[in-house]
């Protein structure tokens, strides 16, 4: 049987987890696809990363589908998504789930609270 900690694990082998300093320079050099992965009344709280296009976790698979008529046209395959989520956990499973659907190039900033506290770029929804 598998617990919690076995999900994150395989989801943090899966899918890098980078610093926030890196995350900010990737949002500066404006290449980058951020996805915040909480849901809406998280991010009402407390903002999102600039720009950040926001798809709550239950929805990924749908959102990410580029069949599906609920996808995302941000969300493309060959693009390079930096995502993030309350803690860094959401984000790791979001990831592992994106690299499984083909996603080529994923990874995990982590919590907003870290990349708020380092001087992120954010904005309130």
């Amino acid at each position: 049987m598998k617990l919690a900690n076995d999900y994150l694990e395989e989801a943090n082998a899966a899918v890098p987890r980078i610093s926030t300093e890196d995350g900010i320079k990737k949002h500066t050099d404006g290449q980058s696809v951020f996805v915040d992965v909480r849901d809406s009344a998280d991010v009402a709280k407390t903002g999102t990363i600039a720009g950040a296009v926001l798809v709550a976790r239950g929805m990924l698979e749908f959102k990410a589908d580029d069949t599906h008529q609920l996808h995302n046209p941000a969300l493309k395959k060959d693009a390079d998504i930096v995502l993030v989520c309350g803690a860094g956990g959401q984000a790791a499973l979001s990831g592992k789930t994106l690299v499984e659907m083909g996603f080529e190039n994923v990874s995990n900033v982590g919590g907003i609270s870290a990349w708020k506290d380092a001087g992120g770029p954010m904005e309130q929804v």
